[in-house]
């Protein structure tokens, strides 16, 4: 009879594991079918997007930029330092006209949907994304389901990160949760992050 409460619970949370990954399933299933129309349409990139954190992959955006000068630059970093970017893009020769910097996202999930809207208004529908490598993962997980949702596909370029270790099962997890919730209600949860904007900078990534 004691173990029946913990039975009973052990079956409650089984239940929502699948009750949560039936709804994303249905949220984000239409997906794999609209990546690959968008890749056999459009199989070259046609922007690049480089998302903030670790200043080694601004410096890597803009040696790439130098042999892809044709593309625009789409760079979601923190307010504080955006002045300091402007300086380093110019100095690195990359014209105004094409960098556009979102000051919007607060963490890795809000890099995507800050944007989303931008890219299919101007009708990108291929894209290079930049982040390090122990935070690709993630990165491109979100991208799958928030900017894939837009029928926009990525091509991913890592910047090589040393004494990182790759972002953790759970947090790809609940920030694949956290898009689908995007998907269906527009709010993606950032302000549940109780870390947000707290201990560590890296917690925005």
């Amino acid at each position: 009879m004691i173990l029946l409460p913990r039975v009973r619970r052990l079956r409650l949370s089984k239940f929502w594991v699948v009750l949560l990954s039936t709804a994303l399933i249905a949220l984000t299933g239409f997906i794999p079918v609209r990546l690959a129309i968008t890749l056999n349409r459009v199989p070259v990139p046609q922007a690049i997007l480089v998302l903030g954190g670790d200043f080694s992959r601004m410096i890597f955006a803009a040696q790439f930029w130098r042999k892809h000068s044709n593309l625009e630059i789409w760079v979601s970093e923190d307010r504080q330092i955006m002045q300091d970017l402007r300086i380093f893009f110019q100095k690195s020769g990359i014209p105004e006209q094409q960098i556009h910097y979102d000051i919007c996202a607060t963490d890795t999930v809000t890099n995507f949907t800050c944007n989303v809207q931008d890219f299919a208004e101007r009708e990108i529908r291929h894209l290079y994304l930049i982040t390090s490598k122990y935070h690709m993962a993630r990165s491109l997980a979100i991208a799958t389901i928030v900017l894939g949702s837009r029928g926009i596909a990525v091509t991913p370029l890592s910047v090589p990160s040393k004494g990182q270790p790759p972002d953790s099962l759970l947090r790809i997890v609940r920030d694949c949760v956290r898009s689908a919730l995007w998907i269906a209600t527009g709010r993606t949860g950032a302000r549940f992050n109780p870390r947000l904007d707290l201990e560590n900078p890296d917690s925005l990534n």
